[in-house]
This record gives structure tokens, C-alpha cells and sequence, in this order.
């Protein structure tokens, strides 16, 4: 092949890392796709947030410092360990509802008209690994309704092989942990849901074998390895 061809396929290959999906205008795509494992995906976020456990929370009682906690962790049993009021279930309670309880308990051990407050101060239970073929896989923190783009995003996205058909989603069920799949061109363009994420999912972007062939071919030509460097795409 001539230098000038070469150099068209080098060409081409830039052009293809440049192109973006073109969105679908109007509502994007809310219905999972059972063929493709989706079933326990949704686009709606939780109205309600229950706490979990590892999430951390601070406990303020009115003119109390004593009883005060500027940020406890729930154990992974459900449980936080408060002063005078020992072990007590804060998991799949809402902050108001925890409130109430302690309210109730203080009154219970004779202290007059307590007034308490509980805050989430710091949804720690929310983690998300992402790995594959990502520019920076890791496990990260994310805040309730954030969804799987916003996973990918974090991780700095796809990698110039990835194959961004390819998604594939983790998720821990009553019965084990599930698996579906996710088109992130579709999800991009709308026509595929963007589901909310889950404490614990775990994300894995596949890699285009087409893309690894022609950067190890383009790397192995001295002319034009400048092509297949990912760090001039």
C-alpha cells in the first residue's frame, strides 16, 4: 500500500474517534428491554430515600450536646449506637421516621419535650464500580438518581477501543445478581433508557476488537504511530 494510503486509513481512523451519536429529539426511551436483561432498570427516581447501612448520619438534640453526633456511621447490620439510647435500627428508615423514634426513646428515659433533628450526611452506601474499557476504572461515590451514564462520565468515559455497545450492568437481586445489557450509543442518542443507578452496581464496558486491530497496525508503522497514540485522539 502506498505512503498516501496509509495515510487515508490514519485519516479515517481520526474521523471515526471524532464522531458523537446524534440525539433523538424529543422524550428519550423510558422502558427497560427484557431481551437484554433490563427488567430491574428504571428511569424514575426514589421519592422516598430509606437509609442503608454504611450511610452516615448526624443526630442533633436541641440543647442536648451530650446526645449530640455530628456524623454517625450505620453499622452493617442496620444499627447505630447513640448515647443513653445504646444499639437502635436506623437502615430502612426515612431520616423523618428515625426522628420520631429517637424522640420517642429519649421521652422514654424522661427527658422533657426533646426536640430532635437526624440529617444524611453523607450517602456513603452509594458506590458504583466501573471497569473495562474506561479511561479510569475505580469504585465511586455517587448521590441517589444518578444514573449510568453518570457512572461512565465519572470514569472519563469509554476508551477509544471500547465498544460502547457493549455495556454491561451488574446489579444484586433477591435471588443472586443479575445481569443486563446496555447500548451507551443508544443510551446517548435516547433511544435506550439511562436506568438509576443501585447501591453496589457494578458497570463493565467491553472493548472493540476492530479498534485494538487498526491501533496495533498504525502503531507498528513508524510514519504513523503518532496516529495510535491514544493520548493525540
Amino acid at each position: 500500500m502506498t505512503k498516501a494510503g496509509l495515510s487515508m486509513i490514519a485519516i479515517a481512523s481520526l474521523g471515526a474517534c471524532a464522531s458523537t451519536p446524534e440525539p433523538r429529539i424529543g422524550m428519550a426511551a423510558s422502558q427497560p428491554q427484557s431481551d437484554l436483561g433490563q427488567a430491574d432498570f428504571s428511569v424514575s427516581r426514589a421519592t422516598v430515600y430509606l437509609l442503608r447501612p454504611s450511610d452516615k448520619i448526624s443526630i442533633n438534640v436541641f440543647r442536648e450536646p451530650d446526645l449530640t453526633m455530628d456524623a454517625v456511621q450505620i453499622g452493617v447490620e442496620g444499627n447505630v449506637s447513640l448515647p443513653m439510647l445504646g444499639s437502635i435500627k436506623a437502615a430502612g428508615m426515612t431520616a423523618q421516621q428515625l426522628e420520631q423514634d429517637v424522640t420517642l426513646r429519649l421521652g422514654q428515659l424522661g427527658l422533657k419535650t426533646p426536640m430532635v433533628s437526624v440529617n444524611i450526611a453523607e450517602y456513603a452506601s452509594h458506590l458504583v464500580t466501573v471497569e473495562g474499557a474506561v479511561n479510569q476504572a475505580g469504585v465511586y461515590p455517587f448521590q441517589p438518581g444518578a444514573r449510568l451514564s453518570s457512572a461512565i462520565a465519572m470514569a472519563r468515559g469509554p476508551t477509544r477501543t471500547a465498544d460502547t455497545q457493549q455495556v454491561a450492568v451488574f446489579r444484586e437481586v433477591p435471588g443472586g445478581v443479575s445481569v443486563a445489557k446496555f447500548d451507551y450509543q443508544q443510551v446517548s442518542r435516547g433511544q435506550m433508557l439511562d436506568p438509576v443507578l443501585e447501591p453496589g452496581d457494578r458497570v463493565v464496558i467491553g472493548t472493540d476488537g476492530l479498534s485494538v486491530f487498526w491501533q496495533d497496525f498504525l502503531r507498528a508503522l513508524p510514519a504513523f504511530g503518532i496516529f495510535a497514540n491514544p493520548a493525540n485522539f
